[in-house]
């Protein structure tokens, strides 16, 4: 949270050479597997430390470079972009690196399945250091912090300090109520995705089909995402709306998702188009309500800094998910109760937004001050 301080274009290159760093460690080519696995985990925690920051800065972005009429659009984008390379991680895992059991005409012909795994799971740590590599080197060459004259009234305004912004947001019970909004159903989500493949298989669904579930309901979710935020430009004061229907629906695919893994029970149809249509349904509410989430998260707590107000969320996020994996360590012989997870934290949320009372404090100042 702490980079935004330092203003857009420090903020990129910190955490992009984080990135370059971390991706660099991985691939060192040591033969020992105490320093590698060493070297791996170091890779590993400088890329984490990247991340939050870069996931947070699409509301920075929006509201340094783009009017009032497209902020809503420039913080999905820049934040669904995102998401799409974890739906790349979806397929990379399965089509790329075979699974240990594999029996494909290519762990035949090399004569080694171990090597073979090894081989490529080299093979994409190279390709990723490549390309967060040529990332780095784009905006080390040109990414500008701030454009010549601001976009608005609330691009050009002073906003509060660290210290200030911490007491204005653990001291405002609306941005609390929002924020767990957020924080529970889609840390409950990442958490369910990131085992997916264990999930779905008891039900006999392979980890390329898996794969290919996670991989659709992300793009699905962007697609999604990006539609509702124009929506939300063209018809300012309608976030919260937007995300009750998503939250309504991500309720929705959610139990019909986890009704349909005990039809032992249930009785209801447990077919791949069932399971690929709930999941992909499920993905593309949740993700696409990220964006609106952060426009929301905001205008409610403006002028607390946009990196900082998201950083928060998102650490609140990463401990709902930290909570339910470590969960998962004890409980993992049976995943009914994760499922559960899923409608649950979708209706919580979607409770807390019926009792939230939206403001739109930043909107505000660019209209009245404009006019």
């Amino acid at each position: 949270c702490c980079f935004f301080m330092l203003g857009l274009r420090v903020t990129v290159l910190l955490t992009s050479s984080l990135m370059v760093l971390g991706a660099g460690l991985r691939c060192v080519p040591v033969s020992d597997l105490e320093i590698r696995k060493k070297l791996i985990h170091g890779g590993q925690l400088l890329n984490g430390l990247a991340g939050p920051t870069v996931m947070n800065a699409a509301p920075f972005l929006s509201t340094t470079w783009f009017s009032p009429d497209e902020r809503a659009t420039a913080t999905a984008i820049a934040s669904l972009l995102n998401y799409l390379g974890a739906a790349g991680a979806f397929l990379v895992g399965p089509l790329v690196v075979p699974s240990p059991n594999g029996t494909s005409h290519l762990l035949l012909v090399s004569g080694s399945n171990t090597e073979h795994i090894k081989d490529r799971i080299e093979a994409v740590l190279y390709a990723e250091f490549g390309m967060v590599s040529l990332i780095f080197s784009a905006a080390l060459a040109y990414f500008p912090s701030r454009p010549p004259f601001p976009p608005s009234v609330a691009a050009a305004s002073q906003r509060l300090s660290y210290r200030r912004s911490f007491c204005r947001l653990l001291s405002n019970f609306r941005f609390l109520m929002i924020a767990l909004a957020y924080a529970i159903p889609l840390g409950v989500f990442s958490g369910w995705s990131g085992v997916l493949d264990l999930i779905l298989t008891p039900v006999h669904v392979s980890q390329v089909d898996a794969g290919w579930i996670g991989f659709w309901s992300i793009v699905g979710g962007c697609v999604v995402g990006i539609a509702m935020a124009r929506f939300a430009d063209f018809i300012r004061g309608m976030l919260k709306f937007i995300l009750l229907l998503l939250l309504s629906g991500a309720t929705l695919a959610s139990t019909w998702f986890t009704l349909t893994c005990l039809n032992s029970v249930t009785h209801l149809p447990l077919t791949t188009a069932t399971l690929y249509t709930s999941c992909i349904l499920l993905g593309i509410f949740l993700n696409s309500s990220v964006p609106i989430f952060f426009e929301l998260f905001v205008e409610t707590v403006y002028p607390v800094p946009e990196g900082i107000t998201c950083g928060v969320v998102t650490f609140l996020s990463n401990i709902f998910m930290g909570v339910l994996l470590f969960f998962l360590t004890f409980y993992h012989t049976e995943f009914s109760w994760f499922n559960w997870c899923l409608p649950g934290s979708c209706l919580l949320s979607l409770l807390l937004i019926l009792c939230f009372r939206e403001s739109y404090d930043r909107l505000y100042l660019d209209v009245v001050v404009s006019v």
